[in-house]
């Protein structure tokens, strides 16, 4: 089964607006400066509301579709790993980031990917639950406090323990792989689609 609808209408073209935004989040974060992670702020935060914004238009314009349904979630995915990913390598404040946290985050979204792709192709389309939506909104306010706490630190505002971004971040994890462990209970049959039985 193909992936059906107009590949560039509305709502896709601002999905994928939230995976053009990322290089440009990623430079910014580069900089190092209190204005331009600012800025970076400013971009994911734009990035984060097109994740509302995409969905809400497609039920405004009946312009739901199997690919919307497919590319929406997997730009969501881009922009948290992308943005996680690029935090922890960019500055050693958040070196106590431990790297199964990001292992476990990438490994449940590239599982979850495949069952999409799975369940596609079988013609039976796997639906985002409310479990994953809150899933995504919770990870992307998690990033955004992160991206706070450095800011506040490099003004002189605030120096927060590394500590609590840290157990920010173990919150993303345990969500992000209770959400994954929900998809595959409710979704298991996919990797185990039923044989025809042949009439004699």
């Amino acid at each position: 089964m193909k992936l059906t609808g107009d590949k560039f209408s509305w709502p896709n073209i601002i999905s994928y607006l939230r995976i053009v935004l990322i290089p440009l989040f990623i430079y910014l974060l580069t900089i190092k400066t209190a204005s331009a992670w600012m800025w970076a702020l400013i971009i994911f935060a734009i990035a984060s509301l097109t994740d509302f914004i995409d969905g809400w238009l497609a039920r405004k314009l009946k312009q739901e579709s199997e690919f919307g349904k497919f590319i929406d979630p997997l730009a969501d995915k881009f922009l948290v790993i992308s943005a996680l990913i690029a935090i922890i390598a960019i500055d050693p404040y958040f070196e106590l980031f431990d790297s199964w946290m990001i292992l476990i985050i990438v490994a449940r979204d590239v599982l979850i990917t495949f069952m999409r792709w799975l369940a596609i192709k079988r013609g039976k389309p796997l639906r985002t639950s409310r479990f994953g939506k809150f899933k995504t909104a919770f990870q992307m306010m998690s990033i955004v406090i992160i991206i706070m706490i450095y800011m506040v630190k490099k003004l002189g505002i605030l120096e927060t323990h590394p500590s609590v971004p840290y157990w920010i971040m173990f919150a993303v994890t345990i969500m992000t792989a209770l959400s994954g462990v929900r998809y595959i209970v409710t979704n298991w049959q996919l990797f185990f689609p039923q044989k025809k039985v042949k009439e004699d």
